[in-house]
């Protein structure tokens, strides 16, 4: 029963991955993001990070859920730098490494009431790897974004204590390759 969910869960997330999603315009080209220093409207605060074009013909690495209060589901994304890093088991993660997670709120598929299927878009999140740019960070930058917009700045205060706290031991990033 667990392999048949995870393989349902699996099958979910690839097809939420193919289908659009409403935080940012992509092209089918995968471009390094983009960042800036002056904090423009479409930068994160603090880290300057902005969504990279084409990010979402990027590879899966890993799908998640996660529970109450939040009741998402997740995929994470990464880019070509990312998934050689995972393939090889490369800890720390290389400068250029991005990472993007996307969250839908969880409901029930009406087709399959066993399966919890993606619902409203919530969330799209990037960490960027950039050891000198962001070396007061662990060399990591933060973006968290709605609608393609970035929250706000006391959203981002959160990002980095959170992953130090937790994954301290994993180069501040939570997701494992799944197999």
């Amino acid at each position: 029963m667990k392999r048949a969910r995870i393989g349902l869960l699996t099958a979910v997330m690839a097809s939420a991955i193919a289908a659009p999603f409403v935080f940012a315009q992509t092209s089918p080209q995968s471009s390094p993001p983009q960042t800036a220093s002056d904090h423009d409207a479409k930068a994160s605060p603090i880290y300057g990070v902005t969504i990279p074009e084409g990010y979402r013909q990027w590879q899966l690495i890993a799908p998640a859920t996660e529970g109450a209060p939040l009741n998402e589901i997740r995929a994470v994304l990464g880019n070509d730098i990312a998934i050689k890093a995972y393939q090889e088991g490369t800890l720390p993660f290389p400068d250029g490494t991005v990472l993007t997670k996307l969250a839908w709120k969880h409901v029930q598929s009406p087709e399959f009431e066993p399966a919890a299927v993606p619902g409203a878009a919530t969330t799209v999140q990037f960490m960027v790897k950039d050891s000198v740019k962001y070396k007061d960070s662990g060399g990591w930058g933060f973006g968290r974004f709605v609608n393609g917009q970035p929250v706000d700045e006391k959203q981002h205060q959160t990002c980095l204590g959170c992953h130090q706290a937790r994954v301290k031991d994993h180069d501040l990033v939570f997701t494992r390759w799944a197999p």
